[in-house]
């Protein structure tokens, strides 16, 4: 036996060394290389990589149930150990394909002689080609070619291909024990309707998986290897069954099965699902989580795997997505905002609170996710792309207020009448800003009150004492992070929006003018109910390679960022936004809502944009409407809101019915959970 094997490789080995001198003689006289010495280096060069076998396998991303949601990849195959593919299937392949594959080593000298005999007038026109040479061939198209030029030199009908091809197979025959090679070569070639791979394939066409392939299933996919288009089994029925029954005749005749199998299994409808189709790829065909998903792909850019790596890499990624709450989240932003409705954008972000992590469980948009006419790919939910969020950002003049004594929940502040003229803050022409309120206010509210009612003269009045480098550093200790990293020019390398308003004093920043995202504004939310505890938003629960190994990924630690009885404290001074006075109380009745939340509604000027932010204990999320369009005009609410001349948006309307009906529908069934209370340190300062 040893005798045989050792003879049979020598022969191999002796075609292969007559086809590199037959090559050899056909190089122009005067070359400066031989095509021999060229097949050496690029045989060497090869080889290493056919020997780590790794292929482009397909990416799952799934939601925190482990539902997949989107497949990455560019080209859907899933590679599986030989130990994971049927019997059948080997015996298949290896009987309509290369039925000397056992005995040969790597090239099949019968077969190579016969085709250079063949093709002996110079230019390629057979081939014999062993499996593992198919294999070889098949892994410079698949995997190493990557421009269409490299693609035809991988099956270009040249001695040079050939003579590579047999000497990296006989290496790899060498190398690797026949199962080995069968399972690679079953694992990269293409069975059509782009499916790659027979685990792939048995998916595709069977609804199966490659272990569990029947014999009439093998028969067809093995057969399909030659012409996936001329024997395709969903188009062209009739002929994959010929070709079929020809694989299973062929494993009779070579004793793989009996004569009563192979006419049972030759008996056997062909039994392919109707639709024929691999899943399509990518986060365009991930519906109302396309949003969601192109969020991952940037966070997970951004930890170091690169979008190239998810689409060849068979990483598992699971999210922190919960999908029932992505459906109500997206039932809430169509309901107040059609997805049709011209020049008029709805999103949300619910993130959940904790002190070890803040995960994302749900962004959406009014705007279908695709690439279609009239849908839009556009990271609206996580991206700081719009006119700004108006007084939610009161938020972070009160808490710089409350950590420098300044003022407690409890104190009582002045609120100048509208036309209030600052005796610090200036403009960038060095003017005296006016301050305006929309409504009439009490002469003194309570910093709660004013929270709730929002006078924009008081919050400027009290960024007097507070400073605005202080109250810049609490938006961004509390989860606005962008402010750092954007240009306020939007010019790379220029000053960022928090340079800028630290710098010129700006103290239009407490009235919420910068740019921001409903994904940092959530955040923000997040972290004062967690009492004072950052963490970066995550959209990922785990990530796993191919292998199932874990994968690390690198972010910023969980950090306190607020004193916990300032955030407790902040909690329970926006307590007050969904009643009584609140701006957002009648968005509260007209959703039902009942439970205690901690709220902040915001407009900016001209009424181009409008916010809400709210937290429970239990979630946290904001909601921005604004004018997506390249010239945004004021919005004015209605049923569904336009565009105005004089805008009527404001954070209470549509964004706060937005968020109620949403966190509505996701809390219910939940008990109400109270906020917390004011820690005493905390409910007076330097202010009375």
């Amino acid at each position: 036996m040893r005798w045989t094997q050792a003879a049979a490789r020598l022969a191999a080995l002796t075609v292969v060394a007559g086809l590199i001198f037959a090559a050899s003689m056909l190089t122009t006289f005067g070359g400066t290389r031989s095509m021999a010495s060229r097949i050496s280096e690029s045989t060497i060069a090869g080889i290493v990589d056919l020997r780590a076998g790794i292929l482009p396998a397909t990416t799952t991303v799934t939601d925190s149930g482990g539902e997949a949601i989107a497949y990455l990849y560019d080209q859907y195959r899933y590679p599986v150990a030989a130990s994971q593919i049927s019997p059948v299937m080997k015996a298949a392949i290896v009987a309509i394909e290369d039925r000397r594959f056992y005995s040969h080593g790597g090239v099949d000298a019968r077969g190579a002689l016969r085709a250079l005999v063949i093709n002996s007038g110079g230019r390629a026109r057979q081939g014999g080609s062993t499996l593992t040479q198919q294999y070889v061939k098949n892994y410079d198209l698949y995997v190493t070619a990557q421009t269409d030029e490299q693609r035809q030199a991988a099956v270009a009908p040249s001695y040079t291909r050939k003579i590579r091809e047999a000497e990296l197979a006989v290496t790899l025959d060498r190398e690797l024990s026949k199962d080995e090679i069968l399972a690679r070569y079953l694992n990269i070639v293409y069975l059509g309707h782009s499916a790659y791979g027979v685990e792939a394939a048995a998916r595709l066409y069977f609804d199966t998986t490659a272990a569990e392939l029947t014999l009439p299933q093998a028969a067809l996919l093995a057969g399909l290897v030659q012409s996936p288009a001329e024997y395709d089994p969903i188009r062209r029925p009739a002929a994959a069954v010929g070709r079929r029954n020809l694989v299973i005749d062929q494993m009779r005749q070579q004793g793989a099965i009996t004569g009563p199998q192979a006419a049972a299994a030759s008996a056997a409808p062909l039994g392919v699902q109707d639709d024929g189709e691999v899943p399509a790829g990518g986060c365009f065909a991930a519906g109302d989580a396309g949003y969601f998903c192109t969020y991952v792909v940037a966070f997970l850019e951004q930890a170091g795997i690169t979008a190239e790596q998810l689409t060849r890499g068979g990483y598992t990624v699971r999210t922190t997505l919960d999908s029932d709450a992505l459906a109500q989240v997206k039932a809430a932003v169509d309901d107040q905002v059609d997805p049709a409705t011209p020049k008029v954008a709805n999103v949300m972000t619910v993130v959940a609170p904790g002190t070890d992590a803040h995960p994302v469980l749900a962004m959406a948009a009014n705007r279908t996710y695709g690439n279609q006419p009239g849908q839009t790919s556009y990271g609206m939910p996580y991206r700081a792309d719009n006119m700004g969020a108006g007084s939610v950002y009161k938020i972070f003049t009160a808490a710089a207020a409350l950590e420098q004594g300044v003022a407690g929940i409890d104190s009582i502040l002045d609120v100048p009448e509208s036309g209030y003229i600052s005796p610090i803050y200036r403009d960038d022409n060095g003017r005296p800003i006016q301050v305006t309120n929309i409504t009439d206010y009490p002469a003194r509210l309570s910093l709660a009150d004013a929270l709730a009612r929002s006078p924009n003269t008081a919050f400027v009045k009290l960024l007097e004492s507070t400073g605005v480098p202080a109250v810049v550093d609490m938006a961004q200790r509390l989860g606005v992070t962008s402010l750092a990293t954007t240009p306020a020019d939007g010019k790379p390398g220029s000053p960022s929006l928090a340079d800028v308003a630290r710098s010129r004093q700006q103290a239009s920043f407490t009235l919420g003018v910068s740019p921001t995202s409903s994904l940092e504004l959530a955040n923000v939310a997040a972290t004062l109910a967690s009492q004072g505890t950052w963490c970066p938003p995550s959209p990922i629960e785990s990530v796993t390679d191919r292998t199932g190994a874990p994968v690390a990924l690198p972010q910023p630690a969980c950090r306190q960022v607020l004193d916990p009885g300032i955030a407790d404290t902040l909690m329970y001074g926006l307590g007050n936004d969904d009643r009584g006075g609140g701006t957002s109380a009648d968005a509260a009745a007209s959703q039902g809502w009942t439970r205690p939340v901690a709220g902040k509604t915001g407009t900016t000027q001209d009424h181009k944009s409008a916010a809400f932010v709210g937290a429970t204990p239990q979630l946290a999320g904001a909601s921005i409407v604004f004018d997506d369009s390249p010239s945004p005009q004021p919005i004015c609410d209605g049923s569904p809101p336009y565009s105005c001349p004089e805008g009527t948006l404001y954070g209470g309307t549509v964004p706060a019915r937005t968020w109620y009906r949403a966190m509505g529908e996701i809390l219910a069934g939940e008990p109400a959970a109270p906020l917390p209370d004011p820690d005493p340190r905390y409910l007076t300062g330097r202010i009375p």
